[in-house]
């Protein structure tokens, strides 16, 4: 069992960074593989980058070259930059920690990328 808090979602212009945060905590954090999904309004909830318990990352198409996920096992907590920013983008943004059968959720944190 782990809870999650994400925090970091602004509103940004095109072509602007933000840096997501998924904090953890009531459980051994360095053992979860850790992915950010974001669903955009009236859209299914998609994938856009994890991490697994051994550093290993993958991206979505949309995002690759402009999006890094990394981990801090010492802070529990996973991150997402994001760069170069574009309006679809927008979404709300979830972090969830995975171990076996078991995936936990974070509360969602609203990117909104608009000029």
């Amino acid at each position: 069992q782990v809870q999650l808090v994400e925090s970091g979602g602004d509103l940004v212009q095109p072509g602007g960074s933000l840096r997501l945060s998924c904090a953890a905590s009531g459980s051994a954090f360095s053992v979860y593989a850790m992915a950010w999904y974001r669903q955009a309004p009236k859209k299914q909830r998609e994938l856009v980058a994890g991490i697994s318990s051994g550093g290993t990352t993958n991206y979505a198409d949309s995002v690759k070259g402009r999006f890094t996920i990394s981990r801090d096992n010492a802070k529990n907590t996973v991150y997402l930059q994001m760069n170069s920013l574009k309006p679809e983008d927008t979404a709300v943004y979830y972090c969830k920690a995975i171990l076996r059968q078991y995936g936990y959720w974070g509360q969602g944190t609203q990117v909104t990328v608009s000029s």
